[in-house]
């Protein structure tokens, strides 16, 4: 009976206020505190759902507002500047502070252990530059694309409408407008939301072909080609996969589809629709390539590329032994890391399924390098990029160009509560919610995702300069060091075994791609056996 002591000690309480508030009448303000208490053990015994509330009426419940608590007390009270996940404090505090554009220099010293693998960093040069470039750029378009677009070299990652609210969708439409730079629309199609703020945008294009869906599901040509004549649309990009769950697919609940979200998808009003884990359009590296140029005529000439976590290494070589082949190329790919994040997704994708970005963007590096394309073929990256170092090591090891989500999302004002998927978000971003979206004023919000924009990419430019460059472009992986142990260190180069140009076409067996490239086939996405 001990365990039922703290309940049954607030209904005895609250028998003595009622019995004796005549002689006290403050007793009866006492009673009206105790009485919900009294009122939740008694429910809490009888209930079938929860045996600790059952056991423990009452008590038991500071369990559950411990759990509720758990994030904010660990982020703000527990966890050191650099220990906290997904982002740790000290990458907030950095992107908040850029966001609302004052001073991000840190005093005493770094909190990093940089004695320990694997701690890299960039080798500066004594002679060191001061680059008056503001705003580095990339022509992105494959020989013979008609529309070319000069993008930045930072720019939003993909995030739908309806994952995130329709505040957040026009503040970052508007902070990219307001920077110069470009807004990933993320597979949920281009809403009205992504077009109000004016910024270029790029339309991502799923399997479940939203914005250009057929009755059935699969792409409509017409639709797309309506679409993709939007002049606020710079380039298309078709999604493969994303980092946070590759191969997983999704389901829309008829109740969530929205007179809003059935516009931007092109789907009926409560409809439930299917996004299968792989496209209907093609099932081939050949067949894939040949929708790319399919999309390419169908938009007028803009830029059409990928978007992929990297998976199978033989899957990624196929991809251009194709563009080989047939002669046909994607103008970009974007490489997703498994790090990625993501609205919504299984414990097992989010750990353990998709390669990390530092090794997706050597593979893929490795791939295009060792074919002799990366001429032809940009490629960028994303997956929790938000430092300019982080951008500056991308870009050494062959990106041309980084994306974010997270650190956009950081800048309107998400305090990172891992509340994305109840729709509950205490900020007003990843929710649908019209009260609590409320508290994100687009106005305000817009000018800290231009300035969080701005500030990253002088921060970048100042690293540029140390290590001797002008622009991004001419970052190399000699100029990333890796530590190995804690006595040894190699150049990137070294360190993730870098394939020179053309090297898989002349001498495969001297890389360590050797058994994939015999592996992979044009014409299929499964191994040569």
């Amino acid at each position: 009976m001990f365990r039922y002591l703290p309940w049954i000690t607030i209904v005895l309480l609250l028998v003595g206020c009622l019995v004796f508030w005549r002689l006290q009448p403050w007793l009866l303000y006492a009673a009206a505190v105790l009485a919900p208490f009294s009122l939740t053990g008694l429910y809490d015994v009888f209930q079938r759902k929860h045996s600790l509330w059952r056991n423990y009426p009452l008590v038991a419940r500071i369990r559950w507002v411990a759990e509720e608590l758990h994030p904010f007390l660990r982020a703000y009270i527990v966890e050191s500047e650099t220990e906290g996940r997904p982002f740790n404090l000290e990458d907030r505090a950095m992107v908040y502070r850029r966001a609302k554009n004052v001073s991000s220099v840190e005093p005493f010293g770094s909190h990093l252990d940089m004695d320990k693998p694997p701690y890299e960093w960039l080798a500066h040069s004594i002679a060191a530059q001061h680059p008056t470039e503001s705003d580095p750029r990339v022509m992105v378009g494959a020989p013979g694309t008609s529309q070319p677009y000069s993008t930045s070299v930072f720019n939003i990652s993909a995030m739908s409408f309806g994952s995130l609210g329709a505040h957040a969708i026009s503040a970052l439409s508007k902070g990219a407008a307001l920077g110069g730079f470009y807004h990933d629309t993320g597979e949920g199609g281009v809403s009205r939301y992504h077009r109000q703020g004016g910024g270029d945008l790029v339309w991502e294009l799923g399997s479940g072909y939203f914005g250009c869906r057929a009755s059935d599901g699969s792409f409509d040509a017409a639709k797309f080609a309506e679409t993709s004549a939007d002049p606020q649309i710079k380039m298309i990009e078709v999604k493969l996969s994303q980092g946070a769950k590759p191969g997983h697919g999704g389901v829309l609940p008829g109740e969530k589809v929205t007179a809003e979200i059935a516009e931007a998808r092109g789907i009926e009003i409560g409809q439930t629709c299917i996004s299968p884990p792989s496209h209907s359009s093609f099932s081939t590296p050949i067949e894939m390539l040949e929708f790319v140029a399919r999309l390419r005529d169908l938009s007028g000439g803009k830029p059409v590329g990928i978007k992929f976590a990297v998976g199978n290494r033989w899957e990624t070589l196929a991809i251009c032994k194709a563009m080989l082949e047939t002669g046909l190329r994607v103008d970009f790919m974007v490489v997703d890391g498994g790090e990625g994040g993501t609205g919504a997704a299984p414990a097992e994708f989010l750990d353990h399924v998709g390669t990390p970005l530092r090794q997706a963007l050597v593979l893929t590096r490795n791939a295009l390098v060792g074919t002799g394309l990366k001429d032809e073929v940009r490629l960028a990256c994303s997956g929790k990029q938000i430092s300019a170092f982080s951008m500056a090591s991308s870009l050494a090891l062959g990106a041309d160009w980084v994306n974010t989500a997270r650190g956009f999302m950081f800048a309107l004002g998400c305090i990172q509560s891992l509340n994305c998927h109840n729709n509950t978000c205490p900020t007003g971003i990843a929710t649908s919610n019209m009260s609590r979206q409320r508290g994100l004023v687009v106005e305000d919000k817009a000018i800290r995702v231009r300035n969080f924009h701005h500030n990253t990419v002088k921060a970048l430019m100042e690293v540029v300069g140390a290590a001797g460059c002008a622009h991004p472009s001419e970052l190399t992986p000699r100029h990333v060091m890796h530590r190995v142990t804690e006595d040894i260190s190699y150049t990137a180069e070294r360190a993730y075994q870098l394939i020179s140009n053309g090297q898989l076409l002349d001498a495969p067996d001297e890389t360590q791609l050797a058994e994939e490239w015999r592996m992979a086939q044009a014409a299929s996405f499964h191994p040569a056996i």
